[in-house]
């Protein structure tokens, strides 16, 4: 009983060790980091947000810009990790949204001094989608009544000339 005991108690203190820190880091938002930077500066952290901008690759690895609605945070990644990004937040689109755990970099020595995330994994929240925008009826109708009032001007500032 005394040997399963400790056989228990070795498999459970390799098992904590060795489970992954994201487990116990919180999520946390741009303006936390940005305003605690120093004491988040070169620990793990999950940050969440939309895919903005383009992924921009970088031979193996992959700029990601990840906005949480207050603030961007370029996120440093492999390039297979981006490949898993379907669409980028633009005009025309809403960008997947991304869980990201990695190292945060208050001013990253290897990126020229940028506030950074080097993304250990990558989780998808959710899949991005395309926009479609209307017309507003009433913004196409105000535009056309104030060009036929620009045209009448025009045409008024003609037969005064004469």
């Amino acid at each position: 009983m005394k040997n399963n005991f400790k056989l228990i108690l070795i498999i459970s203190l390799f098992v904590l060790a060795n489970y992954p820190q994201a487990c116990f880091s919180q999520g946390v938002n741009s303006s936390e980091l940005i305003k605690n930077s120093k004491q988040y500066d070169g620990k793990i952290v999950v940050y969440f947000g939309e895919v903005i901008g383009d992924v921009m690759l970088r031979g193996k690895f992959a700029w990601v810009n990840i906005n949480d609605g207050d603030n961007t945070i370029g996120v440093w990644m492999p390039a297979l990790q981006a490949r898993l990004i379907n669409f980028s937040g633009s005009y025309k689109s809403r960008g997947d949204n991304l869980e990201v755990v990695g190292i945060f970099n208050r001013a990253c020595v290897e990126h020229g001094g940028d506030l950074d995330i080097h993304a250990q994994t990558l989780r998808k929240v959710s899949g991005g989608r395309i926009v479609n925008q209307r017309l507003d009826i009433d913004k196409k109708n105000l535009s056309i009544i104030l060009l036929g009032i620009l045209f009448l001007i025009w045409i008024l500032t003609l037969f005064k000339k004469k």
